[in-house]
Formats: structure tokens, sequence, C-alpha cells
């Protein structure tokens, strides 16, 4: 099945949830349509759990290290 219609599917879906169930029903079917397509891509290994934690970065660590070897580190 091709992106544009899964594209196809899916604004027909909300299309209907919102004529039919309102404003909060196509909130819902949107919210649920994100939270499947996020767990679809990461059972097929598009997305890695990482990309949504942020990394603490390697040289700011580094940085802060080397302040306080100078003993010019301020809190």
């Amino acid at each position: 099945m091709s992106r544009a219609v899964v594209g196809l599917i899916a604004g027909m879906a909300l299309g209907f949830a919102a004529y039919f169930g309102g404003f909060w029903a196509f909130l819902l079917v949107l919210a649920l349509g994100a939270v499947g397509l996020v767990v679809g891509r990461l059972s097929e290994g598009d997305l890695e759990p990482g990309y949504f934690v942020r990394r603490r970065d390697d040289q700011q660590r580094i940085r802060h290290d080397q302040r306080r070897a100078r003993r010019d580190w301020r809190q």
C-alpha cells in the first residue's frame, strides 16, 4: 500500500470523526493515529527510542570538567 493511499485513508477517518463525532472525536482519532504511527515506526525499526530522549553533550561535560580543574568554576 502506497503512502498516498495510507494518507487518503487517514484523512477520511479524520473527516468522518470530525463530521459524526465532533471536534473532540477528531482530536482523539488524530492523537491515536499519531501514537499508532510512532509505535509502527518503532516496530519496523525506522525510529529509535533514543530519538525521543535528549542526550547530554559530551563536549559540554568536558568543558565543565576543565573549568573545575582550573578552579575558576562558579555555580
